[in-house]
């Protein structure tokens, strides 16, 4: 097969879906590999090192979609891309269609064998094409909240730690994920005061567990999320349902009774935002704005700003799901693997994810029944 891999047009998008290292193993599964010219710069790898390792350099997008049978991204193609893929053509990459009916309609007019990261889930229920970005951007969050907290962009002026003889700040995490945990992680290094709210006792047992008692842990409920908001210096919105779009768990009200220069980042903007003021997805050009007195960040790629470390732990996780794609042909892989079924999207003109067709009104249809 020939996997293709575009340059990322998504703004300060940095990460790239294939490495040399990459190349070099889908080469010598028998596949030829076809980069856009820089594809793989913002993370550190030069258009030699893939000639090195067997790719061929070309030089527009337009070259790398009409030439690939699978194209492998690291985020959901953009409106200038949808005419780019061709009809039948397999698309792997984070798509995160609960609340981008455009894109969706786009994959399903042209066939597309749509297969997202971010579905494909194993027996346990985990996601391991999700969890290396949801780490990074757990991360990411404390970071930028720390950054957004000073008073030269508008924050209330805290350091998250506290010095001697000033408390420290409040970091209220909703969703106690890999995201959540990961936040935790962070702001507890930092040594702030941290609350993670989440509504399954046993996964609040485990984080209670797992720091020793030094997170607050908090069951969801409106009131106690509601408390908990008001008097956070940063809340980090943090709540996953797979393939589903993200629930509305803080309301504008919960934001107008925070602190004026207080910082909201919602990771889960992805997937339409668990914040209800949150009514844009921003950009690392421009990547907060005021409402209500309230600092809000819901840039949809945090993990591009560190490609370096981002690109190497997302390709680790997908270069063995795409080697059994094109090593075993779309539909044979998808048949013998739940977790690939898990991840296809769209397929033959149908969404085969039940979650975003309830949720954009398109006919759904399992794998099964194509």
């Amino acid at each position: 097969m020939i996997i293709a891999v575009p340059k990322e047009i998504k703004n300060n998008e940095n990460r790239v879906s294939l490495t040399p290292a990459g190349v070099h193993k889908l080469k010598l599964d028998g596949h030829n590999v076809v980069v856009e010219k820089g594809a793989g710069i913002g993370s550190g790898f030069t258009d030699d090192e893939y000639v090195k390792e067997g790719a061929q350099i070309l030089n527009t997008a337009k070259e790398v979609f009409d030439a690939g049978d699978i194209v492998v991204k690291v985020k959901e193609p953009l409106e200038q891309e949808y005419d780019l893929l061709k009809e039948g053509q397999t698309l792997f990459t984070y798509l995160h269609l609960a609340p981008n009916y455009e894109l969706t309609k786009a994959l399903v007019d042209k066939k597309i064998t749509g297969i997202a990261y971010e579905t494909l889930q194993l027996d346990d229920g985990a996601l391991p094409l999700l969890i290396p970005m949801s780490e990074v951007a757990g991360r990411m969050s404390i970071q930028v909240s720390a950054m957004l907290q000073q008073k030269y962009y508008g924050g209330r002026g805290m350091l998250l730690g506290g010095v001697p003889g000033v408390l420290p700040a409040e970091v209220v995490i909703i969703g106690g994920g890999v995201v959540g945990s990961n936040a935790a992680q962070m702001a507890v290094g930092l040594g702030a005061n941290v609350t993670i709210i989440d509504m399954n006792q046993r996964r609040l047992a485990e984080l209670d567990f797992m720091y020793k008692g030094r997170v607050n842990t908090l069951m969801s409920t409106p009131l106690q999320v509601a408390q908990a908001v008001a008097r956070a210096d940063v809340l980090v919105g943090a709540v996953l349902l797979p393939g589903a779009k993200a629930p509305k768990t803080v309301s504008e009200d919960m934001v107008k009774s925070m602190k004026k220069g207080s910082v909201i980042v919602d990771v889960a903007i992805d997937q339409g935002g668990t914040v209800e003021t949150i009514d844009r997805v921003t950009t690392h050009d421009n990547p907060a704005y005021e409402k209500h007195g309230v600092i809000h960040y819901s840039v949809a790629n945090m993990p591009g700003a560190v490609a370096y470390t981002s690109t190497q732990a997302l390709t680790g996780v997908t270069l063995p799901w795409l080697e059994k794609i094109a090593n075993e042909g779309v539909e044979s892989a998808i048949k013998n693997s739940k977790p690939l079924e898990y991840a296809l999207n769209t397929y033959k003109g149908y969404v085969t994810c039940k979650p975003v067709a309830d949720g954009l009104g398109f006919e759904y249809k399992e794998f099964n029944q194509l």
